[in-house]
């Protein structure tokens, strides 16, 4: 469909030049675009946001972003201008209501949640968007964030898991990954997770569905039962660039703990995970959509209990998923499951940490 955004931010980021699609308004009044914060907290804000944008623009209905920025954050890579002109306050972003939100990875993992500056911050806002808009997707540890509110804990790992990885869809024609391969793949890069174990006990409490499994990646997407919170620990919004961007940043820096990225040719980038990505958000979108929001334009965004009942019935609709059991896994090429290598090292003086900018 487009991607409905100012004029200027367009010109800013050359989006007719890259071919997107984008307008100012809607033709048709009938259908309402998908209003969709998007709180931005990787580094070089600016240059992040097109990976956002176009699975977003590649979606059949149109799509108006919204950039949020945090008052206790501090962007110190990000241009100051650009956040000024084209980020709001999340305050000022619900003023109109919106139908989701997305919550981006950060080169935080390492930190124990209480160290980031802005947790506090992001705790209240995603408190308030559990009960008041449609879906919450997170994306790296923006889904550990919100595993982190449904009581599931991340565990740092040895060794950076950087690649590209398959995953075994666990709910092939069903939900958010109706849409992917029964076998698909996916960008990962990451210090820290979320082991299967904890996965599985949080999914026999009746608090998450699995949604996919990979020998090396453990349990990738999941969301909770209700299906207001989608959870994706990898990063299918980014394009074979970003991920050669980072190991080179990551092989000039030296570091021991970053091997060379599984499955991906820095000699020959590939993006092999693009179908993935595009049906994931397309899906998470319409999941949006179908959901039943009523709103009170007097006192801002509201969902009444017929909204939230639907939801939990999109979610739910193909009945109770059952899940393969994961625990029997062979991998090869001496790589391990990144949670068996947390469980073989002691935490302490293995741990890398890195210092919140």
């Amino acid at each position: 469909m487009t991607l409905l955004i100012s004029p200027e931010y367009a010109e800013v980021q050359g989006l007719r030049t890259l071919g997107m699609r984008w307008g100012t308004h809607v033709r048709s009044r009938s259908v309402a675009p998908i209003r969709v914060g998007i709180i931005n907290i990787m580094p070089r804000a600016e240059i992040y946001e097109l990976s956002l944008l176009r699975p977003l623009e590649r979606a059949p209905q149109a799509v108006a972003p919204v950039w949020i920025r945090l008052r206790d954050h501090r962007y110190g890579s990000s241009d100051a201008a650009h956040l000024e002109a084209h980020y709001v306050r999340f305050e000022d972003a619900v003023r109109d209501p919106l139908d989701g939100l997305i919550l981006t990875g950060a080169p935080i993992e390492q930190l124990e949640y209480e160290q980031v500056t802005y947790w506090q911050e992001l705790v209240s806002i995603l408190e308030f968007a559990r009960e008041h808009i449609a879906g919450t997707l997170g994306l790296c540890w923006g889904g550990m964030a919100l595993a982190k509110l449904l009581g599931i804990e991340k565990r740092s790992f040895p060794e950076k898991l950087f690649g590209v990885y398959s995953n075994r869809n666990l709910s092939p024609g069903r939900g958010f990954l109706a849409d992917s391969d029964d076998t698909f793949y996916c960008a990962h890069s990451r210090h820290s997770g979320i082991c299967d174990d904890d996965l599985e006990q949080a999914a026999d409490r009746g608090n998450v569905q699995l949604l996919s499994h990979g020998a090396l990646t453990g349990y990738s997407v999941f969301a909770s039962a209700d299906g207001r919170f989608l959870m994706h620990l990898g990063h299918p919004e980014y394009d074979a660039e970003r991920l050669l961007v980072e190991w080179r940043r990551d092989s000039s820096l030296g570091r021991t703990d970053v091997r060379p990225p599984y499955n991906f040719d820095p000699r020959a980038p590939a993006n092999l995970w693009r179908a993935h990505g595009t049906t994931l958000f397309t899906r998470w979108l319409a999941n949006l959509r179908l959901s039943e929001v009523v709103r009170d334009c007097s006192s801002g965004a509201r969902l009444s209990s017929a909204g939230s009942s639907s939801v939990l019935r999109s979610a739910s609709a193909a009945g109770p998923m059952d899940v393969p059991d994961m625990r029997s896994r062979s991998v090869s090429d001496g790589y391990v499951p990144a949670c068996e290598m947390a469980r073989q090292t002691s935490g302490g003086s293995d741990s890398i940490r890195i210092n919140l900018k």
